[in-house]
Parts: structure tokens; sequence; C-alpha cells
């Protein structure tokens, strides 16, 4: 017996993305951000969510597609993952947001090894739905490498003094 997943899909570019919607807490409509000194290119700043300092992360920088441009529907998509030692609070960057679907886990693929933009140890798997690809993210995965997010949140605000 097969499990059903739901997923959060979002577009980069022209391909179709899918988290978890368990990793998922909000989506929310592109706000000004504030850009931290010496972060990773692809951290655009951070975001004040209720009293609480937010890094966000262009996905498309991130995954040297290219840099999100922004249009009326460019958001931030509100995630919690595991880093370090600790559930983190961050917000991916977005061009849109598209749907919430299931894919049964029997359906879902293995990555490609080549021919990828991204390395495939970050995605879990390639589903179909509406006869499209969604390339499924291991979202944790992505910021778990060596010198990627080297902080949480809570460091940043310390470090702002917020």
């Amino acid at each position: 017996m097969s499990n059903t997943n739901q997923y959060l899909t979002f577009k980069l570019d022209n391909e179709i993305f899918g988290v978890t919607i368990s990793k998922v807490r909000e989506v929310l409509d592109f706000i000004k951000t504030t850009k931290v000194p010496q972060t990773p290119d692809y951290m655009i700043g951070v975001i004040n969510l209720r009293g609480n300092v937010v890094p966000v992360v262009d996905m498309k920088c991130k995954f040297n597609i290219s840099v999100t441009e922004k249009t009326i529907n460019t958001c931030i998509i509100i995630m919690e993952i595991d880093f370090k030692t600790e559930t983190t609070i961050i917000g991916i960057l977005a061009d849109s947001v598209q749907e919430v679907i299931e894919i049964n886990e029997s359906e879902i693929e293995p990555a490609p090894k080549i021919g990828t933009r991204i390395k495939t140890e970050f995605i879990k798997g390639i589903g179909k739905h509406n006869d499209n690809f969604v390339i499924i993210l291991d979202i944790d995965k992505i910021f778990a490498s060596e010198g990627d997010l080297n902080f949480t949140s809570s460091e940043i605000s310390s470090e702002l003094n917020i």
C-alpha cells in the first residue's frame, strides 16, 4: 500500500517545484527585505514576520538559474527547515505559487543523475501532475551543506540586536 503526500507547488522560471506541505507555514506576497551584510548572494535579506526575523532566499539564485525579477505573482513561501540542531524558519522567494497537489509515493521517480540544473541530492524525486513534471525538493538538504546559511534566525536576530 502506497502513501499519498501533499505538496505545495511553485514556479521558478518555467519549472514546477514542490515541497511537502508539512514544511510550509504560509505564503506571503513579496515584501521589502533588509539586506544583511556578508551573506551569500542568494540570501536577499530578512523580513520581520510578526516580530521574528526571517531570512529570505532567492531559490533561482541558489540553484544558479537566474535572479528572481519581482512581479505581481512573486511571493515568499515561509517554511520550517531542520537546520543544525534546531528548526529554523526561512522564506523562499518563488516566481509564483501554483497549488497544493497530491502525489502517490509510487508515482515519484528518482531524480536523474545528469542534466539537471541543481544538485540531485536536494531532489526527493520527480512526480507528474496534469501532464507536467514536478521536481520535489528536500528543503532541509538544500541548506544542510557546509557553508550554506551558516546561521539561524536567532543568530541573525542577536547579530542585528533585534
